[in-house]
């Protein structure tokens, strides 16, 4: 009996180093990283049905992380898509204005840039997402509700390959951790132990409203084929696609996509498209008419089939920087031809 005691004692005393050693290293990893890791804050329009326009006035709250020395800010697309004015604050408690370069709706990633470079703040080092394996511990920095450079940790619980439920739309793998993440985490990164961003955060899986013990991240790997190494677009556009309810809308083909939202600064708000400004109730689905329908885009007609949406992504990202873009819109029961040069 003593000698097990004795064990005991011996276990417990080898355990007590270990543990600190390891909060030693999150808490000097985390004064390492986090100068990077800004909270956004957006201003944009969401749909009422308190006002004569069916839209309201909307302020945001997201997170991001700076990534090169000329000011370049990764986050989630849903926290800047439809957004009027992008702000992203620092540590250092610098607030700079952001433009929206590029977003990727269905892989929730975007990418900012910032007005000026804040002073002092080192960019974060995008990491290979591949390398990082379930068990491997994560950390995620940002702004739960709106508390900035606040830090969870936990581990890479699992991977998962979206691109069948997104059909085909865009590849996506999403890394899952248990590493809390709430309401304004989203666009904030994922690290792994060597502070390298391995993930943006995009989601979690709640049942309460809050966090339940799974957190998602677009993976890293991802996020550079589309945003870094791709040409980022940014449309500004919030459509809904019409199919079964085409000919209650009097479209001349069997689909068409309704404009609901246009961002300001947008190529879709460059080009003068024109979002709804009547709500209205379909079954349980609230929508916005008034607005224009999209009938084609870059000579590719809107069809109820999903990959038709794909391939108009693909088209508009091959063409490059001053091609001319044209889409075809019904507007006030006229079809109407606009155009804006890439940039």
């Amino acid at each position: 009996m003593i000698l097990r005691i004795l064990l005991f004692m011996l276990v417990g005393l080898t355990l007590i180093p270990g543990s600190a050693l390891a909060g030693d290293s999150l808490r000097d990893l985390f004064a390492r990283v986090s100068p990077s890791v800004c909270v956004l804050k957006t201003v944009g329009n969401e749909i009422s049905d308190t006002t004569d326009t069916g839209l309201t006035s909307a302020y945001g709250l997201g997170s991001g992380v700076m990534i090169s020395d000329d000011g370049k800010v990764l986050t989630a697309a849903h926290v800047v898509h439809q957004a009027d004015a992008v702000s992203a604050e620092f540590p250092n408690g610098e607030k700079i204005p952001a433009k929206v370069l590029g977003t990727i709706p269905s892989a929730d990633v975007a990418l900012l840039q910032l007005e000026r470079i804040p002073e002092g703040i080192t960019p974060a080092v995008l990491g290979d997402s591949d390398l990082i394996q379930v068990g491997d511990r994560v950390m995620i920095i940002g702004a739960p509700f709106g508390l900035s450079r606040a830090m969870s940790s936990g581990y890479l619980s699992g991977r998962h390959d979206m691109s069948e439920q997104l059909e085909g739309l865009v590849e996506v793998e999403v890394l899952q951790s248990d590493a809390a993440a709430n309401s304004g985490n989203s666009g904030g990164p994922m690290f792994n132990m060597n502070g390298e961003v391995i993930g943006i955060i995009s989601s979690i899986l709640t049942r309460s409203g809050g966090f339940d013990g799974i957190s998602f991240a677009i993976s890293s790997n991802v996020t550079k084929r589309l945003l870094l190494e791709g040409k980022p677009r940014w449309s500004g556009l919030d459509v809904v696609l019409l199919d079964k309810y085409a000919a209650a809308f009097n479209i001349p083909q069997k689909a068409g996509l309704l404009v609901q939202r246009v961002a300001q600064g947008s190529m879709a708000d460059k080009m003068g498209l024109k979002g709804g400004d009547k709500l209205i109730k379909i079954g349980t689905r609230e929508l916005l008419i008034g607005g224009d329908v999209i009938l084609e885009v870059a000579g590719l007609i809107v069809t109820p089939d999903a990959m038709t949406l794909k391939a108009i992504r693909n088209k508009v990202q091959q063409m490059d920087k001053g091609d001319m873009l044209f889409v075809k819109v019904l507007r006030a029961g006229k079809t109407k031809i606009l155009s804006a040069k890439l940039r």
